[in-house]
C-alpha cells in the first residue's frame, strides 16, 4: 500500500508542477499579446505630429504636439467641426495639414460677407473668437462638394491656407489621415477646446 500511496503523491506532484508550468506559459503568452497589441495601437492606430503654422490659432498653436486617431473614420467619415489631419497627394512639403471640417460630402458651400453658408443656411459656429472672413476665395461662388469631399477651414480664418485656395482645395476621404484627438503639451482633448459655451 505504501508504494501505491507514493505513486499517487508523485502523480499529484507532477500534475501540480504541470499546472504551474502551463499557468506561467499562459501568463507569458498573455503578456506578449498585450505588448504586441500596444505596439500595434501605437504604430497603426495613433500618429504623433505637430501643428504646422498658425492657421488653427487660437485653438491649436503652432508646433503644438498632437496625437491623431487614425481609426476614427474607418466606418463613418468626419462630422462637421471635427479637426482633421490630412496630406496632399504629390505635395512636396513634409508635414500634415490640420484644419476644421465645415462642409460635408454633397453639400454646397459659399462665403458671403464673411459668413459661411452651407446649403444656403449660415453655419452656426461652435468655436470662440473667430474673425470675420475677409477673403472668400474659391467659395465666393457656390461650391458643391463631391460625395467623397470635405470643405475645411483653419480657425485663424484670415491666416489660413485651406479649401478656399486652389493649392489646398476640397479634401478627399483618401487624403484624410485621421482625427486630431489630443494635445500632448498641455494635455487636452481637441474636440473640447475653445468651444462656445451655452450660457
Amino acid at each position: 500500500m505504501s508504494g501505491f500511496d507514493f505513486d499517487l503523491n508523485d502523480n499529484k506532484r507532477k500534475k501540480k508542477i504541470k499546472k504551474k508550468i502551463l499557468g506561467a506559459l499562459f501568463l507569458v503568452l498573455e503578456t506578449v499579446a498585450v505588448i504586441f497589441l500596444a505596439f500595434l495601437l501605437v504604430r497603426v492606430a495613433l500618429l504623433r505630429t505637430t501643428v504646422p503654422g498658425s492657421s488653427m490659432e487660437p485653438t491649436l498653436e503652432e508646433d503644438t504636439p498632437i496625437m491623431v486617431n487614425r481609426l476614427s473614420y474607418l466606418i463613418k467619415g468626419p462630422k462637421r467641426f471635427d479637426v482633421i489631419v490630412f496630406e496632399q497627394e504629390g505635395e512636396e512639403h513634409n508635414y500634415y495639414h490640420v484644419k476644421r471640417v465645415i462642409g460635408l460630402p454633397g453639400e454646397t458651400i459659399q462665403i458671403v460677407n464673411g459668413i459661411v453658408y452651407v446649403n444656403n443656411e449660415p453655419v452656426k459656429e461652435v468655436v470662440r473668437d473667430l474673425a470675420e472672413i475677409h477673403l472668400s476665395g474659391l467659395a465666393t461662388e457656390p461650391l458643391t462638394l463631391d460625395e467623397d469631399e470635405y470643405f475645411v477651414l483653419g480657425d485663424n480664418r484670415n491666416k489660413s491656407e485651406d479649401s478656399r485656395f486652389a493649392n489646398i482645395g476640397n479634401v478627399t476621404e483618401e487624403q484624410i489621415i485621421g482625427k486630431a484627438w489630443l494635445t500632448l503639451d498641455p494635455f487636452n482633448i481637441i474636440s473640447q477646446m475653445n468651444l462656445i459655451k451655452d450660457e
